[in-house]
């Protein structure tokens, strides 16, 4: 009973009640716009006729959402304003999404021939350049049918226009997903048109983040989108929140998790934004923010995002070493052309700090005392120390943003809740090996940390943290702008910068304030500031300002 008491605030500080995202399914209704008179258009008898043949005959049913797709498409030629025409298209071509899952039909691998009332067509699609693309690899769920909801699912990011938004997902696992630093599974937003050439009906499925606008009958409109409902399949599906707090207090077991993974195909043109979690946290932090940002014209055809994934249990310097090796493989497979910007909330804006630093050995000498050629470790050993002390700038990194990141510290790490944290997470055997044998070569000091074994995650965060202290000492390298963003616990702007108490209840601001910062904004936000909406509005503005 007593344990229990003592882990109830670490485990209030480390979990959520709440699901990040939820999604059912709904079924989907067409809400027309009615003339003065209120009569019903004749699109809208079709799409009656259609959902209620497809009761009994889902193949015919098909044919009939293909008939008034047609019909829809040919008014549109010569009345491409007409935002009825519009919506009924958009809603036909999505029903025939959803009828190719109810007939259990496969037009993707050969045409399909689909009757109807108006005669008989040809359920065909447009062959994609784009490497891998295949849409019999994918289930296709039309967004109209899904409903979401969730703590990182609060706002829908959608673009009016022409086509019907799809989710697709991916049947099959990647198993090349590691060598090609892609998710495991593929979870992305397309939209799809169809174009009619007589009775033969041609799906084309384009890529919203790549594509603006689209061409019908030799009219140009915007490309419908959903910018959220990709995001809210993938969370719901995947669920990272069920290894977060195991990937803090057990990294080993998950050792194999801390790589670089994009979230869309990769493109030349675009420049990368690298996006890494903090503490007992996923990538899936972020969702709110890349929702944000996709929704902003500007920034989506100028930036792809990646994100950095890891066991957040590891001490912080260590799990930059990883990045540094997964970055180093990424400029093999996909070099850059743009130099890219980093973007590191909470722990994971001290891992990106070590990206923008040059220690050369001044860490390992302050830790040892000699030179690693006159210090006798083992060769596995003295590379795991090489890696965490002695670093230089990546100079992929053109641009650094910083939130809430506990730069200096947090006192939080040094009270007892961030003790009894500590004492809970279990060190990799491989650091703690390497930790022993280390301890008897480093030197010691008066004013930092007592350093009994190897620091862990939480330990790292220490203001009296050895290697805090350190770094702090290290100015950042010359020529790589940076910018600070953080929270205030609902204070926001009218803060004192002097005060010691200003903090977003979890990193204090005299923490993560920079000297040289080329913007610093305060937002009234608990630690989570990457997810305030002012926030947001600040990373959208600096990826407008880096271009």
């Amino acid at each position: 009973m007593r344990l229990h008491v003592y882990l109830l605030p670490l485990a209030l500080l480390f979990t959520s009640c709440s699901e990040y995202a939820t999604v059912s399914g709904r079924k989907p209704v067409f809400r027309p716009g009615r003339t003065s008179a209120g009569a019903i258009s004749s699109f809208e008898r079709q799409l009656t006729k259609a959902g209620e043949t497809g009761k009994r005959d889902p193949l015919r049913s098909l044919g009939d959402y293909l008939a008034t797709a047609h019909s829809a498409e040919e008014y549109l030629r010569n009345h491409p304003d007409d935002r009825e025409a519009r919506e009924s298209y958009n809603f036909a071509v999505a029903r025939i999404f959803s009828y190719i899952k109810t007939s259990k039909t496969d037009p993707w691998a050969q045409p399909l021939r689909v009757p109807s009332d108006s005669g008989e067509y040809i359920l065909d699609h447009r062959r994609d350049k784009r490497k891998g693309w295949n849409p019999g690899l994918y289930n296709f769920t039309p967004v109209d049918e899904i409903e979401a909801k969730g703590l990182y699912v609060t706002e829908r990011m959608i673009k009016d226009g022409l086509g019907a938004p799809l989710v697709a997902v991916a049947k099959q696992r990647n198993e090349g997903a590691r060598e090609n630093f892609a998710v495991d599974r593929v979870y992305y937003g397309v939209t799809a048109t169809a174009k009619f050439e007589g009775r033969r009906c041609t799906i084309a499925f384009e890529d919203p983040l790549k594509t603006e606008d689209v061409t019908l009958n030799g009219h140009s409109y915007p490309l419908a989108a959903d910018f959220t409902m990709p995001l809210a399949v993938m969370l719901a599906e995947t669920n990272p929140k069920k290894m977060e707090l195991a990937r803090l207090l057990r990294p080993q077991n998950y050792a194999e998790t801390a790589r670089i993974s994009r979230l869309e195909p990769y493109d030349p043109d675009k420049t990368v934004v690298l996006v890494i979690h903090g503490l007992k946290d996923s990538p899936a932090t972020y969702a709110p923010m890349i929702n944000s940002l996709r929704a902003e014209k500007t920034i989506r055809q100028n930036y792809q995002f990646w994100f950095y994934s890891y066991p957040s249990g590891y001490p912080y310097p260590h799990s930059a070493a990883i990045l540094r090796r997964e970055l180093d493989a990424t400029q093999k497979k996909f070099p850059l052309k743009h130099k890219m910007v980093v973007i590191g909330h909470s722990m994971g804006g001290c891992i990106s700090r070590l990206l923008i630093t040059d220690t050369d050995e001044k860490f390992w000498l302050n830790f040892f005392g000699k030179p690693p050629s006159q210090v006798n470790l083992t060769p596995q050993t003295k590379e795991l120390f090489e890696d965490a002390l002695i670093f230089r700038h990546r100079s992929e990194v053109g641009r650094v943003i910083f939130i809430a990141a506990p730069l200096k510290g947090s006192d939080l790490a040094t009270g007892w809740v961030g003790r009894l944290g500590s004492r809970l997470v279990r060190a990799p055997i491989t650091l703690m090996d390497a930790g022993t044998e280390a301890m008897k070569a480093v030197v010691t000091t008066g004013d930092s940390l007592k350093l009994n074994s190897i620091p862990n995650s939480v330990d790292t965060l220490a203001p009296n943290n050895r290697f805090v202290q350190q770094i702090n000492k290290v100015p950042l390298t010359p020529g790589i702008p940076y910018h600070t963003i953080m929270g205030d616990r609902g204070k926001g702007g009218n803060h004192d910068k002097t005060s010691p108490v200003q903090s977003d209840g979890i990193v204090p601001y005299w923490s993560s304030r920079m000297d040289g910062a080329q913007s610093e904004l305060v937002v009234p936000s608990g630690h989570s500031a990457h997810q305030n909406p002012q926030a947001m509005a600040e990373v959208a503005r600096i990826l407008r300002l880096h271009r």
